[in-house]
């Protein structure tokens, strides 16, 4: 009954995907568009998207957040001539839409501390103004159905008919995987359904399970998906993967951030870890419990939390690596 189940909301949001698809003569604009020319090139889109790769991982929202912030994105810059220069402000406002949408209220990050964050040089009004725009153009439509939709739903139809526990997909894997595609325009113009099942195809082959193999194309028969556009995207999808799999590529990591702080900041931090007073020993013997809270208050101003804090203008990331294989090989 599940598997019944999961096939009608399969074959259901197989209808309505057409309707969240970026218009793909806007696509191929953008891909035909120079650098430093009028328009956003693929090159510029797609630095973008890593950067909500990036900031998607500092603030802890969901792959779900991603998906629908760059589906929000593809929708609006292929459907309106946009400048290079508002570029940012777009990508934070879908970023900011798709947070509101998919993550708890509580979650969502302010404007503020996006745009702060992001280190974008546009106001919290500037962004409020943009967003406004944004849902007006894209008819408010938020609950997109995206290749992510699709992802969860074969991860899900494949365990309901697995037994064996060495043949579990790993469904974090395959959602890296599909933000690693996302990076790059091309895979905009794909169905998601597709999209989805090339990644899932892939993946059922490192496997080698037959049964998976099985699945995936009943799968393929239900949906009416043609072999000639999986073999396409499927080719596409492995390409990706192995580039992305190469040492020459650089891939957005989750270490600890270094903060950015001016001279005049590292100064006064200097200056206020010279200016620490020497505390007197306490005896162990004389320990009174009462003191303890006190006490281990004025002990956090030490030397490892001022440390940790220092920088100065000219060291320091606020982001970690981002996932930018073509600019290097420039």
């Amino acid at each position: 009954m599940e598997a019944i189940k999961l096939m009608k909301e399969l074959k259901s949001n197989l209808d309505q995907e057409v309707h969240y698809l970026p218009k793909e003569t806007g696509l191929s604009l953008i891909e035909s568009t120079q650098e430093n020319g009028n328009g956003v090139s693929a090159k510029c889109r797609d630095a973008r998207v890593e950067d909500l790769w990036s900031l998607t991982s500092f603030f802890g929202y969901s792959t779900q957040t991603f998906v629908l912030a760059v589906n929000l994105l593809d929708r609006f810059i292929a459907m309106m001539k946009v400048q290079p220069r508002y570029l940012a402000c777009i990508s934070i406002g879908c970023l900011h839409i798709a947070a509101r949408a998919t993550e708890e209220e509580c979650n969502v990050s302010s404007s503020h501390e996006l745009i702060r964050i992001s280190q974008c040089k546009f106001t919290v009004s500037d962004l409020s103004r943009m967003e406004k725009i944004i849902l007006e153009k894209l008819n408010f439509q938020l609950k997109a159905v995206t290749a992510l939709t699709f992802l969860h739903l074969y991860h899900a139809i494949a365990l309901s008919h697995t037994s064996n526990g060495k043949d579990v997909l790993n469904l974090d894997k395959l959602e890296a995987q599909l933000k690693a595609c996302l990076c790059r325009i091309v895979f905009s113009k794909a169905k998601p359904s597709v999209l989805a099942l090339s990644l899932l195809m892939l993946e059922i082959e490192a496997l080698q399970s037959v049964d998976l193999l099985e699945i995936a194309q009943r799968i393929q028969t239900h949906l009416k998906i043609s072999k000639a556009d999986l073999v396409h995207w499927r080719g596409l999808v492995g390409q990706c993967m192995r580039e992305y799999s190469s040492p020459e590529c650089a891939k957005p990591d989750h270490k600890k951030l270094v903060w950015i702080v001016s001279r005049r900041t590292a100064q006064n931090l200097h200056s206020s870890y010279r200016s620490v007073p020497e505390l007197p020993t306490i005896p162990e013997c004389a320990w009174d419990e009462s003191e303890s809270e006190d006490s281990s208050e004025d002990l956090s101003s030490g030397e490892e939390s001022l440390s940790s804090s220092l920088g100065s203008d000219a060291e320091g990331h606020y982001f970690p690596s981002n996932f930018r294989s073509r600019t290097r090989r420039q």
